[in-house]
């Protein structure tokens, strides 16, 4: 094979699509399944420009292009719904960076308004009376990340790419200051003539440790998502974010209301996360504070078992390894690298194909630390 992909979530599955296009041999080794982990579970996720840090804000320029018809480049659902982001100011601190904020995001072609009071709540009549005003970019929307990756994985495996499920990867083999394939927990080889890249998230801090000593300075985590009961009456005409609150709210199946926004689970006796109660307790109270009708809803479901990875400045690094220029990985995407894959992937498999690194994945080196 030419490549050796580590990973079958979104970034490995939809790399492998974009390189199999291109004519080139992938194969792509995946540990557990397909949207097995973070880039699979319930709900929707956010696609979201509004709040991000400035490094990301190209990347989502180029991603708004891409989601609205990438379920007709892979054949196959996304799910993806243009519904607005709002990002509700509720103190008057909050309000002094708006300005800052809002040319920021014009400035990167990033559509972005500021609304007033009367007109946040004209479009979302149940949030708390106290909202002072929010950010709003109209291009943000939702995806359905476990649909997104099926459907990004087929698509490679129409190209031509060969994805294997069930195979661990314990070590990145090496020969002459290339990487030259991988060996799995069994033992099993696998050659790459052009290059291994490492795109499993969580599990790549730990394969670049244990073959070539590199530390990066990422860790794992266990995101919380809870998913309300229906709620008669109430509901959310956009992707909700806040300025303060550690909260993020979007509509959820069948009238139900999800939630997240940085709350964490705890890794559990069979090696998957679980909710915390105190982590549920406090995601559930901001909920409350914002959309006070959630007071008498019940919790349908909470979710805390997808592995995600965490960087210590909170923006992913995307990279070659030292020494190793045909060895690539992506990790510590920080719980928003999903909205920006559709970029990512494209210009990471033009890097990989052409040996230029795209001016935009600069920002994400690992030198910047």
């Amino acid at each position: 094979m030419d490549y050796v992909i580590v990973g079958s979530g979104i970034y490995g599955s939809l790399v492998a699509w974009e390189l199999a296009q291109a004519g080139a041999g992938v194969q792509v080794l995946e540990a557990d399944q397909t949207a097995a982990g973070a880039s699979g579970g319930i709900g929707k996720r956010g696609v979201r420009a509004n709040g991000r840090d400035v490094r990301e804000l190209p990347l989502m320029r180029m991603a708004y292009e891409r989601w609205p018809s990438l379920h007709e480049e892979l054949g196959g659902e996304t799910g993806f719904v243009r519904c607005g982001h709002l990002q509700l100011i509720e103190r008057d601190r909050d309000y002094l960076e708006v300005e800052a904020r809002l040319w920021l995001q014009r400035t990167h072609g990033i559509e972005t308004e500021l609304l007033q009071a009367d007109q946040v709540h004209a479009q979302e009549p149940a949030l708390n009376p106290d909202i002072q005003a929010a950010l709003f970019c109209p291009l943000d929307g939702v995806a359905d990340h476990t649909a997104t990756t099926l459907s990004a994985a087929e698509a490679a495996r129409q190209a031509g790419a060969d994805i294997r499920t069930g195979f661990s990867v314990a070590e990145i083999q090496q020969s002459s200051g290339r990487a030259t394939g991988v060996i799995t927990t069994d033992g099993e080889e696998f050659s790459a003539d052009r290059g291994v890249i490492l795109l499993s998230n969580s599990s790549v801090p730990h394969l670049l440790q244990a073959s070539l000593g590199l530390y990066l300075p990422v860790w794992s985590r266990y995101p919380q998502v809870i998913i309300t009961g229906a709620i008669p009456g109430v509901t959310l005409n956009h992707l909700i974010g806040h300025a303060h609150r550690r909260l993020a709210m979007k509509n959820g199946p069948d009238g139900s209301i999800m939630i997240s926004g940085g709350w964490l689970g705890k890794a559990g006796p069979n090696g998957r996360g679980r909710p915390v109660t105190d982590q549920v307790a406090g995601n559930w109270q901001e909920a409350v504070a914002v959309l006070p009708g959630l007071a008498d809803a019940t919790i349908a479901a909470v979710q805390a078992d997808r592995l995600e990875s965490q960087s210590v400045d909170h923006i992913p690094i995307i990279d070659h390894a030292p020494g190793l220029d045909n060895l690539y990985y992506a990790t510590g995407w920080s719980g928003h690298g999903w909205a920006i894959a559709p970029a990512v992937s494209r210009l990471l498999a033009e890097w990989i194909l052409s040996g230029r690194k795209p001016e935009a994945l600069e920002p994400f080196r690992f030198s910047r630390f």
